[in-house]
């Protein structure tokens, strides 16, 4: 791994000899260790690089550790560098406590257990793995979703679109029925109601009825769309991104602990937060009803418990794929338990003794942060597989989605005997306005065609930008002479259209070629589209702004 690729940790000790055994403790390829023997180097080191976690001895000549950490907390480059102190002097906590005041996430005693040393380290240095690559994940995205916040407010506008989703699939699964089977009574239900509003003969007391009719049945229409394609578990978060490490926010607590005495001097430590609710369970059997009855945001597990050990309750809650963070807060104080359980998934771990205000107050915090960064980061995977079926310019499907999408309805028409229309679709003589306008005009173009396309077509049609110029439009249920209309009307709506571009006022023209399922016969979609472009081809060499059907 390139150097500058590395992750980086600072050492910081006045005695060279400790920098060299803590270097050869956390000696790996991926990692850099770098060291500092005084504060202020130091302090001039974390402003000229980046690292994932400060090792720093507290006692030191000149500057202690704790002025250090004081100074990096008041710089807003350094302030969010997670410190450990290392300290040979007092372990009273007072002591300790001085430190956490300081900023420190962790305090480790010399001399250093090397495989604790390793373990704490390995948990800042994973964390800061996760931020690089969510920082890499931002990055691929378009700018619509170049930060998290963008996507988590998404999330909370579709929410309502996600319920009724969720419970349609329910109803789906509880009829057997599938997205086509759905979709033959709705476009029927919708195709009546467009006719109904064309007549012009509605009654004034049904026009109500009639409007919300055609509301409830576009937003089944939308839902069908999903079932048929993205993903189904869309995530239930907080109210969005960075909130999450606000501790005014409700957070539910569940405490797996079986000693009354340990259970109370908890509850009693977090008494004055009325936001953290804590519920109480004694043994793994209870916690896992109690986590399949209800959402809780954080675990505190105690170690050695009725029916188990708090491996066994990790080990469990990784084979069910459960998200929710665990913290172990335990009377079984030995560094290699300590070290274990961080290694099954644990977010972290605090012996019973050193249990404070302060102290469960910074785990609860750190905990939820890479909760929710691991969230963030699977919110990014899903929003980029989602777009990677979107074209970027005009927001249509692409065409890869076309072929899946195409494959799909001529399956489902050939399997119940349904009619199904292929349109293709060109801008005449697109090119000119390119060279004559420049590239920006173009796009501009092709996006405001976009929009003339996706309005004239219907809510269960898929219209989609094919490549460049060139556009197609699935249409179900539809037979050749009605796709030739909708097209034609399409045509018209185009060339009476006027396409502007800062102070340029455009005519565009298009072309069409439509095919037909044929009756008698199995073709695939590939063929479908091959009788598409052959009409469009025609309609090209009959003089273009036309519309041929084959």
């Amino acid at each position: 791994m390139p150097t500058e690729e590395k992750i980086k940790i600072l050492v910081v000790d006045d005695r060279p000899e400790n920098l060299l055994a803590i270097e050869g403790v956390l000696e790996r390829p991926e990692l850099s260790i770098i060291t500092a023997t005084s504060g202020n180097q130091a302090l001039g080191l974390v402003l000229e690089h980046t690292f994932a976690l400060v090792l720093l001895d507290v006692q030191m000549p000149g500057m202690d550790g704790f002025e250090v950490a004081e100074l990096m907390r008041g710089s807003e480059k350094t302030r969010h560098i997670p410190i450990i102190f290392l300290t040979a002097i007092s372990k009273e906590e007072t002591h300790v406590f001085a430190g956490y005041e300081k900023g420190a996430v962790d305090y480790l005693f010399k001399p250093l257990d090397p495989l604790i040393l390793r373990s704490k380290v390995n948990v800042f240095v994973e964390l800061f793995r996760q931020r690089k690559n969510l920082q890499q994940r931002n990055g691929e995205l378009s700018a619509a979703v170049a930060e998290l916040e963008a996507v988590n407010r998404q999330i909370q506008e579709q929410q309502k679109s996600v319920i009724e989703e969720e419970r349609l699939k329910v109803l789906l699964q509880m009829a057997g029925a599938t997205a086509h089977e759905l979709n033959q009574p709705l476009m029927i239900l919708m195709g009546n109601i467009q006719l109904m509003e064309m007549d012009g003969n509605i009654p004034a007391h049904l026009a109500d009825r009639v409007r919300k009719i055609t509301e409830a049945a576009n937003r089944i229409s939308d839902t069908v769309k999903k079932i048929q394609t993205l993903r189904h578990d869309e995530p239930k978060t907080y109210a969005g991104g960075k909130t999450i490490l606000n501790l005014d926010q409700h957070v539910s607590i569940l405490a797996i602990e079986d000693k009354d005495e340990d259970f109370t001097n908890v509850e009693q430590t977090l008494r004055d937060h009325r936001e953290l609710a804590l519920t109480r369970v004694k043994s793994i059997e209870e916690a896992f009803n109690r986590l399949d009855k209800g959402h809780f945001d954080l675990v505190f597990l105690d170690y050695m418990l009725p029916d188990g050990t708090g491996l066994d309750f990790l080990e469990a809650i990784n084979r069910k794929g459960m998200e929710t963070p665990v913290v172990v807060i335990t009377g079984q104080g030995d560094e290699l338990i300590a070290s274990r359980i961080i290694q099954a998934g644990a977010y972290d771990y605090l012996p019973k003794a050193k249990v404070s205000g302060r102290a469960l107050l910074r785990i609860i915090s750190n905990a939820l942060e890479k909760a929710g960064l691991k969230r963030e980061m699977r919110l990014a995977q899903e929003k980029l597989a989602e777009m990677s079926v979107r074209d970027e310019l005009t927001g249509m499907y692409n065409r890869r989605y076309f072929r899946e999408a195409l494959e799909r309805e001529v399956s489902g028409a050939q399997r119940y005997g349904h009619v199904l229309a292929l349109c293709m679709i060109d801008l005449d003589h697109f090119k000119r306005v390119n060279d004559t306008h420049g590239h920006l005009c173009g796009d501009r173009v092709l996006q405001e065609f976009g929009r003339l396309l996706d309005d004239s077509i219907r809510k269960y049609d898929v219209g989609c930008r094919y490549g460049g110029e060139e556009f197609a439009v699935i249409l179900p249920d539809t037979s050749l002479d009605e796709a030739r209309a909708l097209c034609d009307r399409f045509r018209e709506r185009v060339n009476e259209h006027r396409f502007t571009f800062e102070d340029l006022s455009l005519h565009i023209t298009t072309s069409v070629g439509v095919a037909a399922l044929p009756t008698d016969g199995l073709i695939t979609g590939r063929h479908l589209v091959d009788l598409a472009d052959k009409a469009l081809y025609q309609a090209k060499n009959q003089g273009r702004n036309l519309v041929v059907a084959i």
